[in-house]
């Protein structure tokens, strides 16, 4: 029993390491190990490192305590082996996140990418030659760069986050010339877009905050205890229009009447505004009428008026006016 629990200890310390330039601290190791329900101490695993590193290319930075460890840069593992549908999916899964995460979050996968480029390359003159002609994953709409994020705050950030650590940030807000440090409480991470967002407290506060990572300057673990929002729920956070761009004093949601074209409205059929959105058969003049409850925020009501006059809306006036306002000022240019 004793070598079995040895074994998996030591998979599950190898599953743990990343490839350079990141690496993990013993210390994140021994937590990461505890949360897999294996006791140890910090001599037992640096030992257990030490007997590894002659058979993997493990890598020890000494420079500080307590020592952090990765593999190799270019280290690849085929385990277990790839089947060409799953490499495919890896190559789509590849360029569509290209377009949503930092550069860095990328970068820690594509080692696996490049695996399954390879594998399917050595595939041959069978039906998946030529694969790279054959697939391919775009943005819906006008797709910008990903904000660039420095390796040094990804992987403090998440690591704060995974651990429930406090950090010390400079940070640059849009609006200001000069960086401000915060005691930051990370509670989540969401990527919208082309951005990577840390959910936060600061200081004493307990209102969560939105933070770009592009403009975290330096991040650095905080001697300050780590406050936990235990009611914080990402998801809750995001419904509640944390990221919608809500319209002050207005109701959350809203149901939204429109006049759609048949165009528009075979794509709403396929993908839905929402759980609760309804379609009309289409009428005399060719038009389907919308029936659907959405945020009331900016996000859908800028979203809507990508249709032009695809969309004619009847509810709520609010949004008609403002579209009809909008139109005004187009034709007085």
């Amino acid at each position: 029993m004793a070598v079995r629990d040895t074994l998996f200890r030591h998979l599950a310390m190898l599953q743990l390491i990343p490839r350079e330039p990141h690496f993990k601290a013993t210390t994140t190791i021994k937590a990461f190990l505890e949360e897999r329900g294996f006791t140890v101490d910090m001599r037992t695993i640096q030992r257990d490192l030490e007997r590894m590193s002659v058979f993997f290319p493990l890598v020890c930075n000494r420079d500080s305590k307590p020592y952090r460890w990765s593999f190799v840069a270019d280290y690849q593992s085929n385990l277990p082996a790839l089947d060409p549908a799953t490499a495919l999916t890896m190559v789509l899964a590849e360029q569509h996140i290209k377009g949503l995460l930092p550069q860095v979050a990328v970068d820690q996968l594509s080692v696996q990418f490049q695996i399954a480029r390879q594998y399917l390359d050595s595939l041959g003159s069978n039906s998946f030659s030529k694969w790279g002609d054959k697939v391919r994953a775009i943005a819906n709409g006008k797709a910008l760069l990903p904000a660039r994020v420095e390796p040094s705050i990804w992987q403090a950030v998440t690591e704060a986050l995974l651990l429930g650590q406090a950090l010390e940030v400079q940070y640059m807000a849009r609006s200001s010339t000069q960086a401000k440090t915060y005691t930051m409480h990370p509670q989540g991470l969401v990527a919208r877009h082309n951005v990577t967002y840390v959910l936060a407290t600061v200081k004493e506060y307990d209102d969560i905050r939105q933070f770009p990572l592009q403009r975290i300057l330096q991040a650095t673990p905080s001697p300050e205890a780590y406050r936990a929002k235990i009611d914080f729920d990402v998801q809750r956070y995001i419904d509640a229009g944390g990221f919608g761009y809500a319209i002050d004093g207005a109701e959350p949601w809203v149901t939204l009447r429109a006049r759609i074209d048949q165009d528009a409205a075979r794509m709403l059929s396929e993908t839905p505004l929402s759980e609760q959105q309804q379609l009309s058969a289409p009428q005399a003049d060719g038009w389907v009428e919308l029936t659907a409850v959405v945020p009331n925020d900016q996000q859908t009501f800028w979203w809507l008026q990508g249709f032009g006059a695809r969309f004619d809306v009847l509810e709520p006036l609010e949004w008609r006016e403002a579209i009809r306002e909008q139109a005004r000022q187009i034709l007085a240019r």
